[in-house]
């Protein structure tokens, strides 16, 4: 099923946290309220800046690494390419 989607999240360091999930929503709220990742204990997660659906959960991973690979300014300009 292609319903997993890489999604990366602002936070309020200015940090840029990258996951996965078959439900956005629910895993932002999630990291708002400290059931999340552990990375967000120390930061607070600002707003959802990129958004990328249409995976399996297996391509949803390999993505995510890829991204996580990805220096500041690489994510920034996929973020800013993502919202012309």
């Amino acid at each position: 099923m292609k319903n997993w989607q890489v999604y990366i999240i602002l936070c309020s360091d200015k940090t840029l946290y990258t996951g996965i999930t078959t439900d956005v929503e629910r895993r932002f709220a999630q990291h708002r309220d400290g059931t999340g990742a552990k990375y967000f204990r120390g930061r607070t997660p600002q707003k959802l800046v990129y958004l990328e659906p249409g995976h399996d959960r297996s391509r949803a991973s390999q993505r995510e690494a890829e991204i996580k690979k990805m220096t500041r300014s690489e994510k920034l300009q996929l973020i800013d390419e993502s919202n012309r």
